[in-house]
């Protein structure tokens, strides 16, 4: 593309004993930003006037920054209870934006690329078999935890569809490959309990698992289906999957925000992943990546104050009862 915008080279942070990948540091607050540099540039390498993309926040966003920067259109098919401030999001960037049911946006997906010619940077069927390009940007996030610590015993990573632990795992294998290390990284994948068609597939034997999944506010994550990658990311690490409750998510996003991290219920999979392990014999130093900015939940912005008197009886009790000086 002739143009970085500034992603990749994310922190490692340490808020308790275990370092965090910091991905909200990235020009739209995800770990998306290193897909869609790459997704986006194979689209203008191939002279696509723009992009379509399937997304319910993170992915459309990145790939609106870029496919704007690049000089080409970007329509984002989103779900009907996409939040008012993710869809100012993406306009400000000039995406088409098509709130419609999840069930039509992969067929939809289709039709758009094959008439107007655009360039899909999501799957395209139910049945999710990923890109061409996505991982060569993501595991960019294996050469920078290795150049920054070493050699981690284990990366605990949110898992949606598994492209990110595919991509991670491609960075490794390829670190091994070239001497820079001799070692193989457990790859932990951390999906909602509500579905976790990774931890099916993997349990059963299978390469993909459909599930249906139930209610959930980690909706970043909340595939109905894995694709094969994330198997081959997790089998060949020799690592796991572990299901997680959104309970189990809330205390680990507390725990980051303390730390000055604002995560996405999503983003807290990885800490959450670790901490659900924590009576298992893991060998340290141990790596969570934290996907996304806490901007991204549907919630966010929700929260209204209210108004307090500015008189100092009024201030006084209003800090007593949070608690203040304790």
């Amino acid at each position: 593309m002739g143009w970085r915008g500034g992603e990749g080279g994310t922190p490692l942070v340490e808020p308790e004993a275990v370092s965090v990948k910091d991905e909200a540091r990235n020009p739209t607050w995800s770990h998306k930003d290193r897909l869609n540099r790459c997704t986006v540039s194979g689209a203008l390498a191939s002279g696509a006037p723009g992009v379509v993309v399937a997304s319910s926040g993170n992915h459309g966003s990145s790939a609106a920054v870029f496919a704007a920067r690049a000089g080409r259109r970007c329509v984002v098919l989103t779900s009907t209870g996409l939040s008012p401030a993710m869809g100012a999001f993406l306009r400000a960037y000039g995406a088409v934006v098509l709130p419609v049911p999840v069930e039509a946006r992969w067929p939809l997906t289709r039709r758009i690329a094959e008439h107007f010619g655009l360039q899909p940077v999501s799957n395209q069927t139910r049945t999710h078999t990923g890109l061409t390009f996505g991982p060569e940007g993501y595991k960019t996030v294996a050469y920078e935890i290795h150049a920054d610590l070493g050699v981690p015993a284990a990366v605990f990573v949110p898992t949606g569809y598994g492209v990110v632990l595919f991509g991670i795992g491609k960075g490794f294998a390829e670190l091994r490959r070239l001497g820079g290390t001799d070692r193989v990284r457990r790859l932990i994948a951390c999906e909602p309990a509500a579905g976790g068609p990774l931890a099916a597939a993997l349990r059963q034997g299978l390469p993909a698992a459909h599930m249906d999944v139930g209610a959930t506010d980690a909706y970043g994550i909340d595939c109905p289906v894995n694709s094969y990658r994330g198997v081959l990311a997790v089998r060949g690490s020799a690592g796991r999957a572990v299901l997680l409750t959104d309970e189990q998510l809330r205390a680990p996003r507390t725990k980051l925000a303390r730390a000055g991290l604002w995560a996405e219920l999503s983003a807290a999979a990885g800490l959450a992943g670790l901490r659900a392990c924590a009576d298992e014999d893991v060998d340290r130093p141990l790596v969570c990546v934290s996907t996304s900015s806490g901007f991204k939940d549907r919630g966010a912005g929700r929260h209204r104050s209210e108004s307090v008197a500015p008189e100092w009886t009024a201030v006084r009790a209003w800090l007593r009862a949070a608690r203040l000086g304790e």
